[in-house]
């Protein structure tokens, strides 16, 4: 057996909060290892958040050059090339991987390539890239091993190579037929940025709406959009069978209520949801429990079944995002200086990356209808925000949920042109406890898209439906 290496801290996997532990605590002085498999600084640089918005952007400025005589620009015939938009995506990757190495350097913090798995309480055996075993022990450690696109099982799915999100950012081509499998927010902002590259593309979802967790107005506005850009939708679909090999020849076999039918595409994204990273690294020989989804068991502070051992980010069950990670990063942080700080009563915001955006914060009236809190509602067309004229970008719409007994906002959807900026100010408000009268009476500067706040809130919210429409 190796040698084993004592260190004061030692995290298992580069993800947000991994990584800025590791940077916060070796610069405070501590002896600071983590482990990385692969993707130094974990999936948001390397196969998630940032390329998949590099991809998406550069979607935007394809259909854009195809709008251009409606700005005054002449333009002639487009051309995507794939492999360029791959090039701009990876450029942008190798640099925030240099980045990442400038930190580890910077910070003191030992960076060890290797695939680590635990052989008793607080040991991890590291498998390295570079050959050999390593043995480490560490005072506290911490667990932040990601999640993957999981793949359902389906007959014949798994045996025609589909892509994944990962495969998807590494296309260099444009699909003639994607498929993509599953209604939500990864397969809605690849769905949409392949039809502006050229790709045909139907987006396959069981459910009875795209975005299942909004509401439906939401969902509607959604698919109003993908019908204008040219893109099929198939709803209450259940996947019988594939056939095939992606990148060859798909067919998918479904069922639908107008019955049977049989899709044929050249290349099929699998998009229907994440499973974590826990399987097969010897959790249970750490004393670390799971949940029955395989997410790391966490309290409010989050700190495992296992002493002095803490699990952060996607496979603690955290909400899915990079910035809840790194809200996961400063619990840990200010829980190991001495405070007391819990993921209780977080206010979560995110946003969806088509084009317009979706944002939200706080209650949807879904929610907010089934938990049977009574509220308000302020609602507006984007066409009333007057940036969006200048824009040429109308679609889309903001709403507000205020509380039924004071002016408290419970929550804010935004569709439409820079909606993950505006949701941002709204959510400030929130977090002090601002009445909605406060984003009402503000000077906000004019012409932007937050402006459209003060037209938002500008008449008294208007009673909630009894219940939303069908």
């Amino acid at each position: 057996m190796a040698e084993v290496q004592h260190y004061q801290i030692l995290i298992l996997g580069s993800g947000e909060a991994g990584k800025y532990l590791a940077w916060t605590f070796a610069k405070a002085g501590h002896r600071v290892a983590l482990v990385e498999r692969g993707l130094i600084g974990g999936s948001c640089p390397n196969i998630a958040c940032l390329p998949s918005k590099n991809i998406i952007h550069s979607a935007r400025v394809a259909a854009l050059f195809r709008r251009g005589r409606e700005f005054g620009v002449g333009t002639g015939e487009t051309h995507v090339d794939m492999k360029g938009v791959r090039q701009r995506k990876r450029a942008m990757v190798d640099g925030l991987i240099a980045t990442h190495r400038e930190r580890y350097e910077a910070s003191g913090a030992e960076l060890i390539l290797g695939e680590g798995r635990f052989v008793g309480p607080k040991t991890l055996e590291v498998t390295l890239r570079d050959g050999g075993v390593r043995v480490l022990v560490g005072e506290r450690v911490v667990i932040d091993v990601g999640t993957r696109a999981a793949i359902p099982d389906v007959p014949g799915l798994a045996e025609c190579k589909p892509l994944t999100h990962v495969e998807a950012l590494e296309l260099d081509h444009v699909p003639e037929h994607l498929l993509v499998l599953g209604g939500g927010y990864v397969g809605l902002e690849f769905a949409q940025a392949m039809r502006r590259f050229g790709a045909r593309v139907t987006v396959v979802e069981q459910g009875p709406q795209l975005a299942a967790r909004e509401d439906k107005d939401v969902s509607q506005a959604l698919r109003q959009l993908f019908e204008d850009e040219g893109i099929e939708v198939v709803l209450d679909a259940q996947v019988s069978r594939v056939e095939g090999s992606s990148g060859e020849r798909i067919r998918m076999e479904v069922r639908t209520a107008a019955g049977a039918r049989a899709i044929d595409a050249s290349d099929i994204l699998v998009a229907t949801g994440r499973e974590p990273n826990t399987r097969g690294i010897g959790l249970d020989t750490a004393g670390v429990e799971l949940d029955a989804s395989g997410y790391v068991r966490v309290n409010e502070r989050l700190e495992t079944t296992a002493h002095d051992v803490w699990g952060v980010g996607d496979c603690a069950g955290s909400p899915q995002f990079t910035h809840v990670g790194f809200d996961d990063f400063r619990i840990v942080r200010d829980n190991w200086n001495g405070g007391n700080r819990t993921t209780r009563d977080r206010l979560v915001p995110y946003g969806v990356f088509t084009d317009p955006e979706l944002g939200r914060v706080g209650l949807n009236e879904t929610q907010a209808q089934r938990a049977g809190i009574a509220y308000r509602i302020a609602r507006i067309p984007m066409a009333s925000v007057l940036r969006t004229r200048t824009l040429s970008e109308p679609r889309g719409f903001l709403k507000a949920l205020v509380d039924a007994h004071s002016d408290r906002i419970l929550g804010f959807t935004a569709f439409g042109a820079e909606a993950g900026e505006l949701i941002a100010v709204v959510q400030t408000a929130m977090l002090t406890g601002a009445p909605y009268t406060v984003l009402r009476d503000a000077i906000l500067t004019h012409p932007t898209i937050a402006e459209g706040l003060t037209v938002l809130f500008h008449g008294e919210p208007q009673p909630a439906p009894a219940t939303l429409s069908p």
